[in-house]
């Protein structure tokens, strides 16, 4: 038995408060359509959100050796904040679901979807809400909660409310909805022997004791000070090897790691690099990485790219000119090697340099020094050349294209970069870099994107490599709404949803079929029945008006169309007077 700081169930019942009359909660057809049972691939999916199934007993089974280990307040916690996240991420599909529906029936969404999840049966009692002030007042009553009955079970009664992670989802739900803090409390729950479970929501300031109620919403608390320890730990590994973090390169696969570990060996010596891969696998990055775990990353890094530079002035671009060497040169122009004395060359595109500029480097890289175009004049020069290219560079030296010494020159010290199709791994982590960089860049809130987008850029084969990655999520990013999460279809128009068994009005599990399947059935069935297209057309806004008892909003949903539109319709056909709503 325990006790923690919270209202008594006996203290509080919910049978006292104002009850409101309802309207019934709408169809949860256009929700039921978001479930995929994906059997082949071992997958379930909400919406692209990625589910599982998992048996009661099992969370209950943790949430008892939790509440042994660690005590039943750290338990709560732990329960109150994972059912929060949830909570936050159904709130996104309110919108973006029922967008033009009633915000009543928008926000039920929430208790729909938590109860199509298993969690419990909810009934709205009262429900206030003005999203422009921050106005809100909730009632809902609980039945069949999974919560209340395992830990009834594990623990007997109780003498406080025990839905904890039932309570997170419905305020981390409402608070992403609201846009403010809504926080509920239980004022009466089966676990403490009620008949059921009622719970009241109000925005955080209203609740006398919100301090106390809030801070089983936030991260705190026990594993605090082991957190604190980590990150003093972490101070001091940055202060010890400061070098290790000014690399902006982001990657966990074995790929990566594999060059990434090349990278990190060459960084202290001053061999030359040659980076290889293909275009836009990110080889100035990789560069850039390796000057700043050199000893020179306080000094210059230049970069130039070989096939942007006209082939008749690259040699100036690269060691200099005098005042008058060419027509048009005004002034004595530094190239980038004294630019980069001291520090880094990057040389991308390496294979394109012409012949003629390519002896002329080869005498750079062999006697350290660089001689401006009209000037006789040598300057010494302390560069650490790193080159990059896509090509096959021995192909080219075959082909007379590229100078064999030089290639040799450069190539001490080669390390080919893996594609993006290699490091599967890496996308979710590179994609969630580029939200952030990218939302600040363009002032719009950070996106979220659904697991299913996630898959979906798993599996396509990026020809464009990182740098298509980059353009995909910049493009996302822009093309983003408020309070809804970016799903595959977005990121790739035109991809087919994947095929697999979703939920029918009995809750049994029904196979999807391809469309172009599903289209031409439908058209054999009509061509059987013998009716006609207004015939076809009166029988389906009637069956959907029939389905939904009424509710013309819910009926005008299933069809892909708006209130007026189905009752235009409906009024519009002949004998039939549109129902009244």
């Amino acid at each position: 038995m325990f006790d923690p700081p919270e209202m008594n169930c006996k203290n509080l019942d919910g049978n006292d408060m104002a009850k409101h009359h309802l309207p019934p909660l709408p169809s949860d057809a256009d929700l039921r359509r978001l479930i995929h049972f994906s059997a082949g691939d071992g997958r379930i999916w909400l919406a692209g959100q990625r589910m599982v199934l998992i048996h009661a007993a099992a969370l209950g089974a943790l949430r008892k050796e939790l509440m042994e280990s660690v005590g039943p307040q750290q338990t709560r916690r732990y329960f109150t904040r994972a059912g929060f996240a949830a909570g936050e991420r159904d709130a996104a599909l309110a919108r973006q679901i029922r967008g033009k529906s009633s915000l009543y029936d928008m926000f039920a969404v929430g208790p729909q979807l938590h109860m199509l999840e298993g969690a419990v049966q909810v009934t709205p009692l009262r429900f206030e809400s003005d999203v422009q002030t921050g106005h809100f007042q909730g009632e809902f009553r609980w039945d069949h909660s999974w919560e209340a009955e395992v830990h009834k079970r594990d623990f007997g009664v109780q003498e406080v409310p025990v839905c904890w992670m039932l309570i997170g989802y419905a305020s981390g739900y409402t608070s992403a909805f609201m846009g403010r803090p809504i926080l509920y409390k239980e004022t009466s729950c089966v676990g403490c022997g009620d008949g059921h479970c009622h719970i009241v929501g109000r925005p955080q300031e209203e609740w006398p004791d919100a301090e106390e109620l809030a801070s089983y919403f936030k991260p705190e608390s026990l594993l605090s000070t082991i957190q604190d320890l980590q990150t003093q730990v972490e101070s001091l590994r940055q202060e010890i090897t400061p070098v290790d973090n000014k690399s902006a390169l982001i990657g966990q696969s074995e790929a990566f790691k594999a060059a990434y570990e090349l990278l990190r060996t060459a960084a202290p010596t001053q061999v030359t690099v040659l980076l290889t891969g293909e275009t836009g696998v990110g080889k100035e990055r990789f560069a850039r990485a390796l000057h700043a775990l050199s000893s020179r990353a306080d000094k210059p890094f230049v970069a130039i790219n070989c096939a942007a530079i006209p082939h008749d002035l690259i040699e100036s671009e690269l060691f200099g000119a005098e005042k008058g060497a060419y027509t048009g040169s005004q002034a004595n122009r530094a190239g980038r090697f004294e630019r980069a004395d001291g520090g880094t060359l990057f040389l991308d595109e390496i294979g394109e340099l012409p012949l003629q500029a390519q002896a002329k480097l080869l005498r750079v890289i062999q006697e350290g020094e660089v001689e401006r175009l009209g000037s006789t004049q040598s300057r010494k020069v302390d560069v650490r050349l790193v080159a990059a290219t896509n090509q096959d560079m021995e192909q080219a030296v075959r082909e007379g294209r590229f100078r064999a010494d030089l290639y040799y020159r450069i190539n001490v010290y080669p390390v080919l970069i893996p594609p993006l199709r290699e490091r599967h791994d890496d996308i979710e982590p590179l994609a969630q870099s580029m939200l952030e960089r990218f939302a600040l860049l363009h002032n719009k809130p950070r996106p979220m994107l659904t697991d299913h987008a996630f898959d979906a850029m798993r599996n396509y084969a990026w020809p464009g490599n990182v740098r298509e990655l980059e353009n995909l999520v910049e493009r996302a990013v822009i093309l983003s709404k408020p309070n809804q999460a970016v799903d595959a279809c977005d990121l790739f128009p035109g991809m087919t949803p994947p095929l697999g068994a979703s939920v029918n009005p009995q809750g049994e599990l029904v196979h999807r079929h391809a469309s172009t399947m599903d289209c031409h059935s439908l058209l054999d069935q009509i061509q059987n029945c013998g009716e006609g297209l207004d015939g076809l057309e009166r029988a389906l806004l009637q069956e959907a008006v029939s389905r939904t008892k009424g509710n013309l909003s819910a009926a005008a949903r299933l069809l892909g169309l708006t209130r007026a539109q189905l009752s235009y319709r409906l009024g519009s056909k002949p004998g039939r007077e549109a129902p009244q709503p």
